[in-house]
């Protein structure tokens, strides 16, 4: 029944946005959704696609979800380019009988306070408003400049299963809501997951975003799709001075045509490197660096507090011969509802 309402669902939003539109693919139409979550992804490069198994699955990897076995709450606040792009994310999932899981999660990216200058520029002659920027009387009205602002969101609905000890999987269903200026744009989307865990210590992770291409339609008439992005990755832990040390690496797989913009490619497939470690001392707290898909090092740490896990990351971009974008902070919070009530049937 379910998928039959899904299925109802797209057919009727595709069908829609179909009548009179311009459909186009688009490289970057899914951007904001590649920026990443949690303290500790961004400590270790964004190296998650294997390791991840708490809330933030969501994002990362919905199979990964399946891993919780308690209720958990995550908050995340980062500002790029000193305070001129607000990043926010908020989950919640919850463990659902021996071998489920179901979770919620919400990104925004917002830029306010933009300038806006389509309507301010006057005739000196006659203060009406005009529209060649060559036309030697030309000037702007500070009093007409308006403001707008850009926002993205993104809302994830997960549902993850523990297959068995060593394999589970997972999917999302996407829900994108873009604004800019008076303009609008609603898109629907699904990824897909797994997690093998073949040994104790031996994590394999993937993970295939916007898996059906997600259309994202403006109401200007114009269709942007998102190509799929296979997510693959491994890690390897090992006791390390009386704690555990974890090196991972994930490959981003795209097939847009990146070129130049990607680590590395071949024809229209582009590939993207995260790079990652992270020493856990006894359960307390943890170091971790990494260097990620757009040349960034990144360090982070984390403490785990009863219930309460706290982690903090820097990413600075590394030398090049353009000048350096301003480095970046990330401090989030993951709350465990750790009590017996709460607890994973069977666990």
């Amino acid at each position: 029944m379910i998928k039959k309402i899904l299925g109802i669902l797209v057919f009727s939003f595709i069908t829609i946005v179909s009548t009179n539109a311009q459909t186009v693919v688009s490289k970057y139409a899914g951007e904001f959704m590649a920026i990443g979550v949690g303290g500790r992804a961004l400590g270790m490069g964004s190296a998650q696609v294997a390791l991840v198994n708490d809330v933030t699955s969501g994002y990362w990897n919905p199979a990964g979800l399946a891993r919780i076995d308690y209720p958990q709450i995550s908050l995340m606040h980062e500002e790029h380019f000193g305070n001129l792009v607000n990043y926010n994310f908020a989950s919640v999932a919850i463990p659902y009988g021996k071998d489920m899981s179901f979770g919620l999660s919400a990104i925004r990216l917002g830029i306010d306070g933009i300038p806006d200058t389509r309507n301010a520029l006057i005739d000196v002659r006659t203060g009406e408003v005009i529209y060649d920027i060559n036309n030697p009387n030309a000037k702007i009205d500070p009093d007409k400049i308006k403001e707008f602002s850009n926002t993205d969101w993104a809302v994830y609905g997960t549902f993850a299963k523990r297959q068995t000890e060593e394999f589970y999987w997972g999917a999302n269903i996407k829900i994108i809501n873009r604004t800019l200026a008076e303009y609008s744009a609603l898109g629907i989307g699904f990824d897909i997951g797994a997690v093998y865990m073949p040994g104790k210590n031996i994590f394999l992770g993937a993970n295939i975003m916007d898996v059906t291409t997600t259309l994202v339609a403006w109401d200007t008439g114009r269709n942007e799709l998102i190509s799929p992005t296979v997510k693959l990755g491994g890690a390897y832990a090992f006791e390390f001075f009386g704690g555990r040390l974890l090196p991972a690496l994930d490959i981003d797989i795209r097939f847009e045509g990146r070129k130049f913009a990607s680590n590395l490619n071949l024809g229209p497939v582009s590939f993207d490197f995260h790079t990652g470690m992270e020493y856990l001392y006894k359960n307390l707290f943890a170091v971790r660096a990494g260097f990620n898909d757009v040349n960034q090092f990144t360090i982070g740490a984390g403490v785990k507090l009863p219930k309460l896990d706290i982690d903090y990351s820097f990413a600075r971009q590394a030398n090049s011969e353009i000048e350096r974008l301003p480095d970046t902070h990330r401090i989030s919070m993951i709350l465990t509802l750790e009590q017996p009530g709460f607890m994973r049937e069977g666990f």
